[in-house]
């Protein structure tokens, strides 16, 4: 199980993100915090593997609890969830080691499909020592460092990105690049791009389909 904490000044959201969180397998809240002293003193207490932190708290900006929390040498991982929509917020996250940024107000299934993330990440492989590019990739995009779109190939956006991954995501068997292109709206040779893309970095896995003549047809699937 996933161990998480919800921070939120507002008791009635706090107790919304409670829910959700609880509705996913494979977590559980070990409990909640309104301040930014109570989410310090709450990791002491718990030690959750995920804090959901609120930006705008009573007494402290949200990422000041993140540096107190990584001066006490505490390695839990953090997700943002604000209503902060300044680029500068989200690019200072980034740097602070925030695994996901997700805009309030948000539903069921946006929490959701980022907490899949984060718990494929974690579940993952480990990579003990990197002996290529492609290696360090995987590392990166284990870590969350892929929201930062430096991770992506000169020409491949973030958001075009998130398109092509939540279509593979969401199909439940295999995608060829024509099939993904038609359902994220962009053109075969973009979406075989950003599919070899993922494919590079151990996020996506690329089979053979043989038919009766012709090439064989390269067919993706996400890996969880």
């Amino acid at each position: 199980m996933i161990d998480v904490l919800v921070v939120d000044d507002d008791f009635m959201v706090a107790r919304i993100h409670r829910g959700f969180v609880e509705r996913i397998d494979g977590f559980r809240v070990v409990g909640t915090a309104s301040t930014g002293e109570e989410a310090i003193a709450a990791v002491n207490e718990f030690r959750p593997d995920l804090v959901l932190l609120d930006l705008y708290l009573p007494d402290m900006f949200g990422l000041d609890v993140v540096t107190r929390l990584r001066a006490a040498r505490h390695d839990c991982d953090v997700l943002v969830i604000s209503a902060a929509r300044e680029a500068e917020a989200v690019r200072r996250s980034v740097r602070y080691g925030a695994v996901n940024y997700l805009l309030k107000p948000f539903g069921f299934d946006e929490l959701r499909s980022r907490l899949e993330q984060y718990a494929a990440r974690r579940n993952s492989p480990r990579v003990t020592v990197v002996t290529d590019q492609a290696d360090v990739d995987r590392v990166l995009s284990r870590s969350g460092a892929h929201t930062a779109t430096s991770a992506l190939p000169r020409g491949l956006s973030a958001e075009t990105a998130e398109l092509v991954e939540r279509a593979l995501r969401e199909h439940s068997g295999t995608l060829s690049a024509a099939e993904c292109a038609n359902a994220v709206g962009i053109s075969r040779v973009s979406a075989r791009r950003y599919l070899e893309h993922f494919t590079d970095t151990g996020r996506a896995e690329v089979g053979l389909r043989y038919g009766s003549a012709g090439r064989p047809e390269r067919r993706y699937s996400w890996v969880s």
